[in-house]
């Protein structure tokens, strides 16, 4: 099982940062892997589903589309990519911190199987890539 995993401390109210994370349309925003996105169903929150392109290994374009899977606002926001060459399962977990901050986990997991084991270290890396993204949640939150 892959995993990678990143936490980062934002300071605004945690439901503004669960809202702005459970827009997908907000990704480009902060991470900087994504070339483009749009929402896909009409639904918003639970079951909403994502086109999105991200930039992959050698600066290939790559699908990266996901549903929401799991929608408590404001605690915990999970999706599972459905689309692309590997299919991680990720998860926000958030958590009120002092004052007005709020505290984010951000993981991403997958589970290599059949030819994608030969892919292992470049998803390795992807998934590293992206966790690492939530370092730059604050510079777009924070007033």
């Amino acid at each position: 099982m892959l995993h990678a995993e990143q936490t980062e401390t934002v300071a605004a109210p945690i439901g503004r940062v669960f809202d702005y994370l459970a827009d997908g349309e907000n990704n480009p925003h902060w991470r900087d892997n994504v070339i483009e996105i749009q929402r896909t169903s009409e639904n918003v929150g639970m079951g909403a589903t994502y086109r999105q392109i991200m930039k992959g290994p050698g600066g290939r374009s790559i699908r990266g589309d996901y549903r929401i899977t799991r929608y408590q606002r404001p605690h915990r926001l999970e999706f599972d990519v459905i689309a692309g060459p590997a299919r991680p399962s990720g998860s926000f977990r958030l958590q009120e911190a002092d004052g007005e901050e709020t505290r984010i986990t951000f993981t991403l997991e997958f589970q290599p199987r059949g030819l994608t084991r030969v892919l292992t270290p470049m998803i390795r890396k992807q998934m590293a890539s992206e966790v690492t993204a939530l370092t730059q949640l604050p510079h777009v939150l924070e007033d």
